[in-house]
């Protein structure tokens, strides 16, 4: 079965830079959109990055400019690199496969359109 497993969250101070990795299993990886969601205590889950088996990519407009979403096919492996990091960005990240879906193709944010979703890992960013 699909499994995703990210790792690479914890606590920075503002202005400072993580990345996160998730790494996948059961499936043909590059053959998935996958994106990169976050959710803030009390807030709902939002998309932040995707990017599909050719290499596009998509950010919201709260993280482009110091979010870099990224793969490695050969090891079936998602990253995110985040720089120049807000208090704002605080929040669990989790990353999640969309099996349908291309970015030039029907693709939304809308979180029903991934089924497969990781455990999440955690990000405090402090001023």
């Amino acid at each position: 079965q699909v499994q995703l497993v990210e790792s690479g969250g914890g606590s920075v101070q503002a202005g400072g830079s993580l990345r996160l990795s998730c790494a996948a299993s059961g499936y043909t990886y590059s053959s998935y959109c996958m994106g990169w969601f976050r959710q803030a205590p009390g807030k709902e889950r939002e998309g932040v990055a995707a990017i599909d088996s050719d290499g596009s990519t998509s950010y919201a407009d709260s993280v482009k400019g110091r979010f870099t979403i990224s793969q490695d096919n050969a090891k079936n492996t998602l990253y995110l690199q985040m720089n120049s990091l807000k208090p704002e960005d605080t929040a669990m990240y989790y990353c999640a496969a969309d099996p349908v879906r291309r970015l030039s193709w029907g693709f939304t944010w809308a979180l029903a359109h991934f089924p497969y979703w990781g455990q999440g890992t955690q990000v405090t960013v402090s001023s």
